[in-house]
């Protein structure tokens, strides 16, 4: 009668220790997945729209880094690289110079970095550099230069004005002296007749 009991506690007992077992795997291999590295932020980040090439890329892990295993690559629109120099390492961020003289267009940067407690990290994103437009003068700044050109010269109006009191002072000026010669010259002539006539 006792073989019964016995063999139920067994059962009960094997099916109490797997579930437990597994609980223990789940503990132990949760930590592991968690503590894996990402990549937290990136400067300029992906798909971002720039008016010039920014002067580095730096890209900011959730764990410090080890600069002997970081590798980053920036490549321009014209498949060259924009990178000058090697990339540096301070703490969990990457960064990396690059060339702000170089063209226009779509760049893409691709990264593989290695934590310091030895998890591999890799990806790549894009970015655009748009196109430089030369600068246009706005419109107030054009109508601004176009008066001072305007109130620098003399007016149409002010020329006919200016020649028509020009060509009336010398009518004035000429007229005046033909009257003075015209009396002196009659006074000559009547003294002469008077003289003639022994007045």
């Amino acid at each position: 009668m006792n073989v019964l009991p016995r063999r139920a506690v067994r059962t009960a007992a094997r099916s109490l220790v797997v579930p437990a077992v597994a609980v223990t795997v789940l503990a132990v291999t949760a930590p592991q997945a968690a503590a894996h590295t990402e990549l937290d932020t990136a400067s300029p980040g992906a798909s971002a729209a720039l008016a010039g090439l920014p002067p580095r890329v730096t890209l900011t892990f959730s764990d410090a880094m080890t600069q002997k295993y970081a590798k980053v690559a920036v490549t321009g629109p014209d498949g060259k690289s924009a990178a000058v120099g090697q990339p540096e390492v301070r703490d969990r961020t990457v960064s990396l110079t690059l060339d702000t003289g170089s063209p226009a267009g779509r760049y893409t940067v691709g990264y593989r970095v290695v934590s310091a407690d030895g998890h591999p990290v890799s990806g790549s994103y894009s970015f655009t550099v748009r196109a430089s437009d030369s600068p246009t003068p706005a419109p107030r700044a054009v109508e601004s230069a176009a008066e001072k050109r305007a109130s620098a010269e003399p007016s149409p109006e002010k020329h006919a004005a200016e020649g028509t009191s020009g060509t009336n002072t010398s009518a004035v000026v000429g007229g005046g002296t033909l009257v003075l010669v015209l009396a002196a010259v009659g006074a000559y002539v009547a003294r002469r007749r008077r003289a003639g006539r022994g007045d």
